[in-house]
């Protein structure tokens, strides 16, 4: 895999139903899964510069289950939650995602997407290219993700994870 600028964040589309996510990090491995999987830290980032995250619950095993839920400036809750399917520590989480809507039961995985992110040193090992490849299950909710805003969104958060872990050391 070709290896993205430290602050570059690279969205493409390898199939009409995937999106590929690619950044590097200028922090090492270990911190950047750190920041990743740790509520405390995953609510300082995950909402990027939006909003405020209210519930960060996390059960990082195979099999359990995560919610996130953030308010965002504009004053609406915006909830998303899933299951852990696979995870490697420090390598590999592959994880559902369930955007909430109003109504709908928090522990249906009705509409999930597959999320797999893969955390990989860079050749110096000072840095972790990190990539997200979401599996959408169909071109239409594909689309529907790519114009959702998430780009800017993704940007915030990987600004945010470096500092982050970059403040771990």
């Amino acid at each position: 895999m070709a290896q993205a600028r430290s602050g570059t964040l690279d969205v493409t589309f390898p199939s009409d139903t995937e999106i590929l996510i690619t950044r590097t990090v200028n922090a090492p491995r270990h911190l950047v899964y750190r920041a990743w999987t740790t509520p405390e830290l995953v609510k300082k980032w995950w909402p990027g510069r939006r909003g405020e995250m209210t519930v960060a619950d996390m059960d990082l095993r195979v099999g359990g289950a995560w919610r996130f839920v953030m308010t965002a400036h504009g004053e609406f809750q915006v909830a998303f939650h899933g299951t852990y399917r696979e995870i490697v520590p420090t390598e590999r989480i592959v994880n559902t995602e369930v955007m909430e809507r109003p109504g709908a039961a928090t522990a249906s995985e009705e509409g999930a997407v597959l999320n797999t992110v893969t955390f990989e040193d860079t050749h110096d090992g000072g840095a972790t290219l990190v990539s997200i490849r979401t599996e959408a299950g169909s071109k239409e909710v594909r689309d529907m993700i790519a114009k959702s805003g998430m780009e800017g969104g993704l940007r915030e958060q990987f600004e945010i994870i470096e500092e982050l872990a970059a403040s771990l050391t």
